[in-house]
Parts: structure tokens; C-alpha cells; sequence
């Protein structure tokens, strides 16, 4: 059986659309919803979630939690989990840390390098892949949102 995907293209031209388009999502989102966020470092995942946290009306700064793996901001509508898996070893790791509480929680989970817990992740959610294309200039990205299950 094949999962329903859904896809949104978007393109942006420079890192302040890339924000307005995170702080859309962040604006859109309904508690419970997962979002994975795919892409080659330096492309922009960061300042994709600094604009969703905005959009949930998070003031504080946001960086990318590389060394804990998860960052919990609560002073928004709602709790939003900010992961990064890029230094996991193994899904074992997730577990100790609770995730199940936040992707099945009443917030919204954002997933950096989701590719690496492929297995854990719920039935449903939305997959984000950021590109560049330097062809189309040094800050031009294509945007894919794909909404899986």
C-alpha cells in the first residue's frame, strides 16, 4: 500500500522569503502536526525554523540544537520541539529522550535530518526538502512540502 503524498513547490529568492515561508507554516500549524526538514548544510534549514518559531509567536532565539537534539520553546501558542538527529547513533537514543511525548503532544515537532529516524516516524506528516540551485542564484532555493500519509 502506497501513502497518499500531497506537494507544495516553492521558490524563494533570498533568506527572508525562506523565513516568511517558515513563519507561514508556523502561523498554519495545528498541534500534533510533524514536520521533517531535509537539505545539505548551509541551506537554510535554520532560518526556515527561526520563521516557523516566529509563526507560532516564539520570541526567543532559535538555533539549531545539533549537540542536545532537542530544543523545547513553550512560550508560543503551543509547545513546539525543534529536533536535530544529525548526530544520532541510533533510533534507541530518540526513545531516552522522549519523543513519542512530542510528536504525539499537543505541539508542533520540527525534524532536522528526519532521514536518519525514517522508522519512528509517525504515520502522517509533512516532509520539507530545501535545494539550492546555483545556476538560479547563490540564495535561490526550491522549497518542497510534501504532505505524507
Amino acid at each position: 500500500m502506497s501513502k497518499d503524498i500531497r506537494t507544495e513547490i516553492i521558490e524563494t529568492q533570498n533568506a527572508d522569503e525562506t523565513f516568511a515561508l517558515g513563519e507561514r507554516i508556523g502561523r498554519d500549524s495545528l498541534p500534533g502536526q510533524v514536520y521533517t526538514l531535509i537539505g545539505d548544510l548551509g541551506v537554510g534549514k535554520t532560518v526556515l525554523t527561526q520563521g516557523v518559531a516566529k509563526g507560532l509567536g516564539i520570541t526567543e532565539p532559535v538555533s539549531s540544537p545539533t549537540f542536545t537534539i532537542l530544543q523545547i520553546y513553550e512560550e508560543g501558542r503551543m509547545p513546539f520541539y525543534h529536533f536535530d538527529v544529525y548526530r544520532i547513533g541510533d533510533v534507541e537514543e530518540m526513545e531516552e529522550i522522549g519523543y513519542e511525548d512530542c510528536f504525539y503532544g499537543e505541539g508542533v515537532c520540527l525534524i532536522e535530518w528526519a532521514n536518519l529516524i525514517e522508522e519512528i516516524l509517525p504515520a502522517h506528516y509533512h516532509r520539507i526538502t530545501i535545494e539550492k540551485d546555483l545556476e538560479k542564484g547563490f540564495d535561490y532555493r526550491r522549497i518542497t512540502i510534501e504532505e505524507i500519509g
